[in-house]
């Protein structure tokens, strides 16, 4: 297989600046009307642009010509495998790490434990993210071994986080919904997607349109859930701390 490392790379960089041209557009127009930044700052946000601009279009021209071939072609190796439930472990260890590699997870977690004054730490719900989607892909598998229907995840899977929010705290809750967008990035979007459609092309029965896709929607309901479990883990905690503090409180009373 013969690979162009820089094919189609000016079409990328046009794609790019269009996307993020707009942006640079709004936060001259607040700068001018509101901001006001010293050039010291201002240089440091252009800094910050040009590198975002090369970021993205080297990413995705590694996307084009490394992580779609390489997904597909790893898919359609897997595929052919005869022994079906390798697929599994298989499964949740790329899912883990391919959450363990996301940049928006990163960006995420460092909000979290920033905003939460350390209370949320970033490896507790990095590794809770990672151990979700890697057995979400696991079931994405088992959907693809068995030919399930993706309602028979989806809808139940939702309906338990509903019952999960009444029982988890509303900050667990913020972050649980907003980490199912986040862990549905470029990692999963591209090199999972790409490797599920590829297992689906070779096997028997499957059609890559309907069975290799839908393992996103699924990769967006596990860190809900996972999270949303966390946040129970951690009121239980509170309300065990709680029962302690009024504990000794009643014991230091009767002492006077």
């Amino acid at each position: 297989m013969s690979i162009q490392i820089f094919e189609g790379f000016g079409a990328i960089i046009l794609e790019v600046a269009i996307a993020l041209l707009p942006l640079f557009i709004l936060f001259l127009f607040f700068q001018f009307i509101f901001l006001k930044l010293p050039a010291k700052k201002l240089k440091d946000i252009g800094v910050g642009f040009l590198l975002t601009f090369l970021g993205l279009s080297f990413f995705l021209q590694g996307v084009h010509i490394g992580f779609l071939p390489i997904g597909e072609l790893m898919g359609q190796s897997l595929g052919t495998i005869s022994y079906k439930w390798i697929l599994l472990p298989i499964g949740f260890i790329l899912g883990f790490f391919a959450i363990y590699a996301e940049p928006a997870v990163s960006v995420l977690i460092h909000q979290v434990e920033k905003v939460s004054g350390g209370y949320i730490p970033q490896k507790i719900l990095l590794y809770t993210l990672s151990i979700g989607v890697g057995i979400s892909i696991a079931l994405s598998m088992v959907r693809i071994i068995y030919g399930f229907s993706l309602w028979y995840f989806i809808l139940p899977g939702y309906i338990i986080a509903l019952i999960m929010v009444k029982y988890s705290s509303k900050t667990f809750t913020s972050i649980a919904f907003d980490s199912g967008g986040v862990a549905t990035g470029p990692m999963t979007a591209t090199f999972l997607l790409a490797l599920f459609v590829g297992i689906a092309s070779v096997t028997e029965g499957r059609d890559p349109l309907l069975d290799g896709f839908g393992m996103v929607a699924l990769v967006a309901l596990a860190p809900i859930l996972s999270v949303l479990t966390l946040g129970i883990l951690y009121s239980r905690k509170e309300k065990g701390q709680d029962a302690r503090n009024k504990a000794g409180t009643k014991i230091n009373s009767h002492d006077r």
